[in-house]
């Protein structure tokens, strides 16, 4: 490995160290590949377009950018700093340049640093009307992890300029056709894996079609959150996996959800637990099991970050 990349794996280690998720001496070449596909009833005028992030950098990360079709779009995280640019150039190319709602699940830099890099050092990139996040008190995420991303998470998000606020628990959320549900708020008395578990999760409806956005919701709040809302509301179309589809929530909560289709934030080395490069399942991560989850679910249709760019309209 060259020093440039050992600097870079350097830098995002820290943080990955905490979250559970390391690259251990990965390589990273950027993946330029689009892969499309459509769950529209009328796909000549879907109702809504969302866009699965790969990322720009070694580490995992994860970001989804959503188009309704009135024109409104957001953004759901977004990724590491690194990221920033990328989701630039895609949200003017894609969006006109301006996000009308963006969400975060929960305080990770790999989830954060995004939206903080446009925010301090390129607020003129794009527009960004409404910030809606809602996380526990830093000195609570300090007390339960010491990552140094934390701090910088919430100083970064001070300089929004734009509404900011928490969205509350079954708040919804209209983008034209397109309804978005906020399910749980946090619960401080979850203090294993603290900040993966304070996630925010969301629902999409759009034509017809259910999304599920879990962020890196851990077990214990993943049981709380089937405790909170109705089967009904949990059983969905699409889910994204996860904690990056690796010991996120149980099996029987994805047994709820039922989906047809997954969604993985997932880079290529975590799809096959693949510890600095020594190959297939040489590492401590739990994607493979997961994996396995799915196959005898018998859901066939997954769509994977490593693969590249992911398009998909409804």
């Amino acid at each position: 490995m060259d020093r440039r990349a050992f600097l870079s794996l350097s830098l995002f280690a820290p943080f990955a160290l905490k979250s559970g998720l390391v690259c251990y001496g990965a390589e990273y070449s950027p993946v330029t590949n689009v892969i499309e596909a459509s769950f529209s009833k009328s796909p000549s005028s879907p109702k809504g377009t969302l866009w699965q992030i790969p990322r720009q950098q070694p580490a995992q990360m994860m970001g989804y950018v959503y188009r309704a079709d009135n024109g409104q779009t957001v953004v759901f995280d977004g990724g590491w700093d690194k990221e920033a640019p990328y989701l630039i150039d895609l949200i003017k190319r894609e969006c006109g340049g301006k996000v009308d709602a963006w969400f975060l699940t929960h305080a990770h830099y790999d989830h954060c640093g995004a939206i903080g890099e446009i925010i301090v050092r390129k607020p003129d990139e794009i527009k960004i009307d409404k910030l809606y996040y809602n996380f526990p008190d830093l000195d609570w995420i300090l007390e339960h992890e010491k990552s140094t991303y934390a701090a910088r998470i919430f100083d970064e998000l001070k300089h929004f300029q734009g509404n900011a606020r928490a969205p509350e628990v079954n708040e919804t959320f209209q983008f034209g056709s397109t309804v978005i549900k906020c399910l749980n708020d946090y619960d401080l008395s979850l203090t294993m894996n603290a900040i993966n578990n304070s996630s925010i999760t969301f629902r999409l409806d759009v034509d017809e079609k259910s999304i599920l956005i879990l962020g890196d919701l851990g077990k214990e709040a993943g049981d709380r959150l089937a405790a909170l809302q109705s089967k009904e509301t949990l059983d969905c179309d699409f889910v994204q996996m996860a904690h990056h589809g690796q010991q996120g929530v149980r099996r029987e909560f994805y047994d709820i959800v039922d989906p047809s289709v997954c969604l993985w934030p997932t880079p290529d080395w975590l799809w096959e637990n693949n510890q600095g490069g020594k190959g297939p399942n040489t590492g401590p991560w739990k994607t493979l099991e997961t994996r396995a989850w799915v196959k005898e679910m018998g859901i066939e249709k997954n769509f994977v970050s490593k693969d590249g760019l992911v398009k998909l309209t409804f």
